[in-house]
């Protein structure tokens, strides 16, 4: 009789290894969890953890960059004749567990002026900033609500809301731990309390008129309030 040949054994088959989720929106994460999806996702331009819920960026359109270019170039001309503040555009912002956002522009104090920020080792901002913009399209944005009460609980000091569709702007100042909204002089400029010498027309602001915005920045950057505010930091 023939020996019947016995079957090959065949190796188990080894597990897929299991794939890394990615960033997707609706999804509730812990800001750890968060960054480690977001930093697998180069191509991805902007996403934010909002109260821990994923809102990933859509198209930007000319109505957002345009008035956010505007804010840019504001804030970093305040920065550049202060010393000791830095105004940065799109910068990741880690609140606390629950909120890692990408505002619009901020301007923060340095560490060595007391600043309440820090940069992390993945070069990332960590703690509240001074000053927080954001380009929103109504008052039914998240910015107006959910990033609103963020920013809030997290303790900036001041959140700049430009609503374009709505023609508004809103510049409000963090008391009791409570935002509240200031109102612009007769002049019709409103101005920071943290930062002497930071103003802005409103109506040259909402106009999109950068000369005029500009102009009202200068008044403010020849104001007695800044050159002491410049001077107290370069004497140190």
């Amino acid at each position: 009789m023939l020996a019947l040949q016995s079957e090959p054994r065949l190796a188990p088959a080894k597990a897929a290894p299991a794939r890394l989720p990615l960033l997707a929106n609706g999804d509730l994460l812990h800001t750890t969890e968060f960054l480690r999806r977001y930093d697998r996702m180069p191509d991805v331009k902007k996403a934010e953890l909002i109260e821990g819920v994923v809102y990933m960026g859509s198209p930007v359109s000319v109505s957002h960059s345009q008035p956010d270019g505007l804010v840019i170039l504001w804030l970093a001309t305040y920065a550049s004749r202060t010393p000791g503040v830095q105004a940065l555009p799109n910068t990741t912002v880690i609140l606390d567990s629950q909120n890692t956002v990408q505002p619009d522009s901020l301007l923060r104090l340095l560490p060595a002026r007391n600043g309440r920020t820090q940069v992390t080792e993945a070069k990332l901002l960590s703690g509240p900033p001074e000053l927080v913009v954001e380009i929103a399209a109504s008052s039914a944005s998240i910015d107006a609500h959910k990033k609103l009460a963020a920013y809030q609980r997290s303790g900036v000091a001041e959140y700049l809301l430009w609503r374009v569709d709505d023609e508004r702007l809103d510049w409000l100042h963090l008391e009791d731990e409570q935002y509240v909204t200031a109102q612009p002089d007769a002049a019709g400029i409103l101005r920071s309390r943290v930062f002497p010498g930071l103003q802005v027309s409103v109506a040259a602001l909402l106009a999109g008129d950068s000369a005029a915005v500009l102009a009202s920045l200068q008044e403010g950057l020849t104001s007695p309030a800044h050159a002491e505010f410049a001077l107290a930091f370069t004497t140190k």
